[in-house]
């Protein structure tokens, strides 16, 4: 790939990103987009940095999208710092920021949501009423704004990563969905923005989440009965302090069916309350 010697440029409305981009099309350039909410940490970093290494020009995205946000929810209070965020994005040697205002996304008379059925009305989204829609309309704008040859996601957020391979290839989008692994603490905590909500005394309880799905993957993976194995994960992450669980489930890696066959690609997908977090996490389930 080419050397780039520039400096990070951001531009928050879409005719200056697609110059941008159509600029780098013409100089032969592979593109990569790497969407985020902001309130970057070493996760988010981490994902640059992959795509630096699979295109030519990377673009981050900052948007809190206020779609994907119920009105109960941290839509409000959802951490915003931006101008750290723009120097660890250029730090990481991004070449482009895209953040626009919600006036951007949303103009006066919006009046489109894509809605992907099935996949949205499970898991998170059986506890987010709206959840889902909002983020396959933003993440559908996304990347038809930006066009570019692939996209990178969480595997943190596993059944929003499912929902968007679903929706590009339903909607025969041209781009290479990619998955990244999960970053976490040295204590296994899933590294996440919300992460800020947690007072030192639950962010010491906090790895109970990973701990708990680590044992159920483990003893499915070795013979245990899978409901079983789940229900015994559900019992430690209460018992591990955490004040309510919205699910823990085993589901198909694919589909987010019920998992009913070990022998098949399986996740265990988990999602609890501490304090005033609302913390998510799976893991894969290995094969023995």
């Amino acid at each position: 790939m080419a050397a780039y010697t520039g400096t990070l440029i951001a531009v928050r409305d879409v005719d200056s990103l697609r110059r941008r981009v159509q600029a780098w099309r013409r100089e032969g350039r592979s593109v990569a987009l790497v969407p985020t909410m902001g309130a970057l940490h070493d996760g988010h970093i981490a994902n640059m940095k992959i795509a630096l290494k699979m295109a030519d020009r990377v673009i981050a995205t900052i948007f809190v999208n206020p779609k994907q946000f119920g009105p109960s929810e941290d839509f409000v209070a959802y951490p915003r710092r931006e101008s750290e965020d723009f120097e660890l994005l250029s730090a990481a040697g991004v070449h482009l920021l895209f953040a626009p205002e919600v006036a951007a996304m949303y103009p006066p008379g919006f009046a489109s949501t894509v809605r992907i059925t099935g996949l949205t009305d499970i898991l998170d989204g059986a506890h987010r009423a709206g959840h889902f829609d909002g983020v396959a309309t933003v993440v559908a704008k996304l990347l038809l704004q930006a066009q570019p040859d692939i996209a990178l996601f969480g595997d943190k957020d596993y059944q929003q990563l499912t929902v968007i391979r679903r929706l590009v290839a339903d909607l025969n989008i041209p781009v290479d969905v990619i998955g990244v692994p999960t970053v976490r603490e040295p204590d296994g905590l899933a590294m996440s923005s919300r992460n800020v909500y947690l007072t030192p005394a639950e962010r010491v309880r906090a790895p109970v989440l990973y701990r708990a799905i680590s044992a159920c993957t483990s003893a499915i993976s070795g013979g245990a009965d899978i409901a079983a194995a789940v229900a015994t994960a559900r019992a430690e992450i209460l018992k591990g302090g955490f004040r309510e669980i919205d699910y823990v489930e085993a589901r198909h890696a694919e589909t987010l069916a019920p998992l009913t066959n070990r022998s098949e690609p399986g996740r265990v997908l988990a999602a609890a309350h501490l304090g005033l977090a609302r913390l998510i996490d799976n893991l894969p389930i290995p094969h023995a």
